[in-house]
């Protein structure tokens, strides 16, 4: 049976799951878990350890080796590194969208152990998967743009991403500035935002788990292993005035992909940003609420999936968080029919270019003093 709805918010921790209650399980959610039960008995497809995945992830790990050693052994004019520079950083971005991204959610393979291992990938890019799974899948996929418990919206004091957000004189130029700082989120996240949440115990609103000694190992390697490839390799064969800038340029390339995709699904004037109840409970269930908060774009554009890992299909991927992301474009129909059928709204942007506009306009109406 696929992994739908209620059973993302249930494998919470206990805790967790107190903070807000949703309404009970909607027509909607039932009729949606009847028809993706049915689209799998009908194809006799798996909904997880698909081989097509297996050799996705061998050619993006390839694309990924295959950039950094042209980048930092092959010698070559400059003019030649900055290509380089952003297919690496493309690459980074293509792991964390197409393959981590899966695997910590237990749907790259029927294997918790191998989904473990292939998880690590975001670890060799020196993010820490262990903190990842309390920040995205506890809770960005349960409280999805709800204030206060998304810590995907909180981005820092010089952003503004809800109107339930604090409002700064700064803010009135994000929509200018917040594209630059896009481009910081790799050297932030590994090198501040992990040891932030480990020394202050928490992620958002949750206490953060124990680290057992297998995960400081991890996380640890993983820091040293982007280290080792960003800086210090290329500074025993490079001038530093060369290594910096290319080092922030793969970084800068990675950020930017990596913030808009998800962006472009939740920040944006499509998407619904609810406030945190008083009295801990909404009247949406589970489904009906990530139909609101959520938005497709650009589901026609086959390449743009393929490299995203289906993270353009955003709202089936809320929907479907353990089923394999190739299976996307097929489920997206299902959505669709059962949210027409049941008098809800499935929000989708037909183009990427009307995506990157919308978060675009969404960030300068954020950066707008509130009228009270």
């Amino acid at each position: 049976m696929p992994m739908t709805v209620e059973n993302e918010a249930q494998e919470s921790p206990g805790h967790a799951r107190k903070l807000v209650k949703f309404g009970r399980e909607s027509a909607f959610s039932k009729a949606l878990q009847l028809r993706a039960d049915g689209y799998f008995a009908d194809t006799r497809q798996q909904e997880r350890g698909l081989p097509a995945m297996a050799r996705k992830t061998a050619a993006i790990w390839l694309w990924f080796l295959t950039s950094w050693a042209a980048l930092v052994l092959l010698p070559g004019p400059w003019w030649l590194k900055v290509p380089l520079a952003v297919s690496l950083g493309l690459a980074i971005a293509g792991i964390g969208m197409g393959v981590m991204h899966d695997a910590n959610h237990g749907a790259w393979s029927r294997s918790a152990g191998i989904n473990r291992w292939v998880g690590y990938s975001i670890d060799c890019m020196g993010a820490s998967s262990f903190i990842w799974r309390t920040k995205h899948n506890t809770l960005h996929h349960t409280w999805t743009n709800i204030g206060g418990l998304d810590d995907d919206l909180e981005l820092g004091a010089l952003s503004r991403m809800s109107p339930h957000q604090k409002w700064l004189p700064a803010h009135r130029g994000q929509h200018v500035y917040m594209w630059a700082l896009y481009g910081l989120l790799l050297p932030k996240w590994v090198l501040f935002d992990d040891f932030y949440n480990i020394a202050i115990g928490r992620v958002g609103p949750l206490p953060l788990p124990a680290l057992r000694a297998r995960d400081w190992l991890v996380l640890l390697a993983g820091k040293v292993l982007h280290v080792g490839l960003g800086l210090v390799i290329p500074l025993l064969l490079y001038p530093w005035y060369f290594v910096i800038p290319c080092y922030f340029l793969v970084c800068a390339v990675t950020g930017v992909t990596l913030a808009t995709t998800f962006q472009m699904a939740h920040c944006v004037s499509e998407a619904d940003m609810v406030p945190l109840p008083v009295d801990g409970r909404l009247a949406d269930d589970w489904a009906t609420h990530q139909l609101r908060t959520t938005v497709d774009f650009a589901p026609d554009n086959r390449l743009l999936s393929w490299y995203m890992g289906g993270l353009n299909f955003q709202v089936v991927h809320h929907l479907f968080p353990k089923v394999c992301h190739m299976h996307y474009p097929a489920l997206a129909k299902l959505v669709a029919a059962t949210a027409h059928d049941h008098g809800l709204t499935y929000r989708v942007q037909p183009k990427l270019r009307g995506a990157l506009a919308s978060h675009y306009t969404w960030l300068r109406t954020m950066g707008l003093r509130p009228a009270s």
